[in-house]
C-alpha cells in the first residue's frame, strides 16, 4: 500500500524505512496526544494493534548535533523549514507547507504537519479504493480507514484476525538533535549496556504540537527510535510491573485525558536512572516495582512536574490545571490504597476482550461466505499465518528495532530488518 502511496505523486522517499512498533498509540508506544483519537477497544473493534512511523521526509545526510528551528515552539517541538532541503523536494511537497514571507522578499515554506496528515489520507483512501477494484487471493480485508487527528488508523481484517495499525506521517532525521545533547553527558542505567551510537542513531519530529502551539506548523520531537534501545537494558519484572499499571490507569484516568501511558514510561526510564541496578534486576519484584511506579506517578500530579526524559528541562504536565491534577491524583490514592483489587479488575478487562476475540474468531470461522477481498476459497488459513507470524515477529523479538523496506517498483516483496539483520 505505501509503495502504491510514493508511486501516486512520489512524494514519499523511494528508499524508505518505515519503523514498526508492537502497540498502538494508544498504547503510549509514541508521544502523541490522545485527544483526538476516537476510542477503540481491544475485542471489540481488534485483536492485534501496531504503530507505524512512515518517513515523509528524511533528512539522512547531515552530522550531528541536527539544529532545530525552535524559535516559534514550546520545548519539544519545533517548526520545520524546507530550506533544509533541495529545490525538488521543496517543489514536490510546497503544497504540504505553510508560507511565510520575509521583510526581504524572501519564502519560507514550513513543513505542516496537519497538511502532510491531509494529503496521506487522501492517498492512502485512492490507494485501497484501487486496491479493493482488482482484490486478490490472500489479501487481508480493509475493515475501517479513519483519520484520527494526523494518525490514519486502519484496521485489516486478517483471517479470523482484525489487526489495528496507527499510520505516522513523520520526519526522520540521522544524528540527535542539539537540544539533547546535554542529556547524553549525564550518567543513565543502559551505560555499558548498550552502546551511545545505538541510542542515539537517529530521531523523529512526529505531527503533534504543543499545548499552545501552532498546530499548521509545529512537529513534537520524538525518539522512539531510541526507546526501543533502551527497552533492552529494562528487565522483565519491571516490565511486568509497566504493563500492569498501564493497563490499570488507562482505564482510571481516561477522562479527562491528562496522563497517557507514555508518561508512565518516561517516569519508568527516569526510575532505572535513579534506582540501583542490583534493585531493580530483581526477578520476584514485580509487585514492588508497581507500587512504585504508582507513588512516582501521583508524586508527578501532586508536584504536576513529569520531565521528558530525553528533554528535562521539558516539563510534560506543565499545561494541566490544578483541578485536572487534584482529581487524578485522587483516582490514584484510590488505587494505591488497594492496587490488588484494581489490578483483577484490569486483568479481567483483558480476559473479557481475549473471550470476545474468541468469540468473534469462532463465529467467522463456522460461515462460508468468502471474503470479498479474495477470489474464493477458504482465505483463513493463509491469512491466519500472515497474522501469526507478524505477531511472532514482534513478540519474539522484545526491545529490538525492527524496520520494513518496500520497493515501490515491487510491493510484493518486503524486506524486514531486525536490528542488522534482513530476512
Amino acid at each position: 500500500m505505501l509503495g502504491m502511496v510514493q508511486k501516486l505523486d512520489q512524494k514519499l522517499p523511494v528508499a524508505n524505512e518505515y519503523l514498526l512498533l508492537s502497540g498502538g498509540v494508544r498504547e503510549g508506544v509514541v508521544d502523541i496526544d490522545l485527544d483526538e483519537l476516537n476510542v477503540y477497544a481491544r475485542g471489540t473493534d481488534y485483536d492485534m494493534d501496531f504503530t507505524l512511523l512512515v518517513p515523509a521526509l528524511k533528512l539522512h545526510d547531515r552530522n550531528q548535533p541536527v539544529t532545530l528551528d525552535m524559535r516559534h515552539s514550546a520545548l519539544c517541538h519545533s517548526w520545520l523549514s524546507l530550506r533544509l532541503f533541495d529545490e525538488g523536494t521543496i517543489s514536490k511537497w510546497k503544497d504540504c507547507c505553510t508560507i511565510v514571507d520575509h521583510i526581504n522578499g524572501a519564502t519560507n515554506y514550513f513543513f505542516s504537519p496537519t497538511k502532510v496528515a491531509d494529503w496521506f489520507y487522501e492517498s492512502i483512501s485512492i490507494v485501497l479504493s484501487e486496491i479493493q477494484k482488482k482484490p486478490q487471493r490472500g489479501m487481508p480485508k480493509v475493515e475501517k480507514v479513519e483519520k484520527n487527528g494526523t494518525i490514519i488508523s486502519i484496521i485489516l481484517g486478517v483471517g479470523s484476525s482484525r489487526m489495528l495499525y496507527d499510520i505516522v506521517p513523520v520526519v526522520s532525521f540521522k544524528g540527535w538533535p542539539a537540544v539533547a545533547q546535554s542529556w547524553l553527558m549525564e550518567n543513565h542505567f543502559w551505560d555499558g549496556k548498550i552502546t551511545e551510537e545505538e541510542v542515539i542513531s537517529g530521531f523523529y519530529l512526529v505531527p503533534a504540537c504543543s499545548y499552545k502551539g501552532k498546530k499548521d506548523n509545529e512537529w513534537r520531537l520524538s525518539f522512539a527510535r531510541s526507546e526501543v534501545q533502551l527497552k533492552k537494558c529494562i528487565s522483565s519484572s519491571l516490565m511486568q510491573a509497566y504493563q500492569a499499571c498501564k493497563a490499570i490507569i488507562i482505564k482510571l484516568l481516561s477522562r479527562p485525558k491528562a496522563i497517557s501511558p507514555y508518561h508512565l514510561r518516561s517516569m519508568m526510564l527516569w526510575a532505572c536512572d535513579r534506582l540501583p541496578a542490583s534493585y531493580l534486576a530483581q526477578e520476584d519484584y514485580a509487585a514492588h516495582f508497581l507500587l512504585g511506579l504508582i507513588d512516582d506517578l501521583q508524586h508527578c500530579l501532586v508536584n504536576k512536574m513529569c520531565p521528558n526524559y530525553f528533554i528535562p528541562q521539558c516539563n510534560m504536565l506543565e499545561h494541566l490545571s490544578e483541578d485536572t491534577v487534584m482529581l487524578h491524583a485522587r483516582k490514584l490514592s484510590s488505587v494505591r490504597s488497594d492496587p490488588a483489587e484494581h489490578l483483577r479488575t484490569a486483568i479481567e478487562h483483558v480476559k473479557a476482550a481475549n473471550r470476545l476475540t474468541l468469540e468473534l474468531q469462532r463465529r467467522g470461522s463456522t460461515t462460508s461466505i468468502p471474503s470479498p477481498q479474495s477470489d474464493g476459497g477458504d482465505p483463513n488459513q493463509p491469512d491466519d499465518r500472515l497474522a501469526k507470524k507478524l505477531q511472532q515477529l514482534v513478540t519474539e523479538n522484545p526491545g529490538k528495532s525492527i524496520s520494513v523496506f518496500i520497493n515501490p517498483d515491487d510491493v510484493t516483496r518486503p524486506h524486514f530488518r531486525i536490528d542488522d539483520k534482513f530476512f
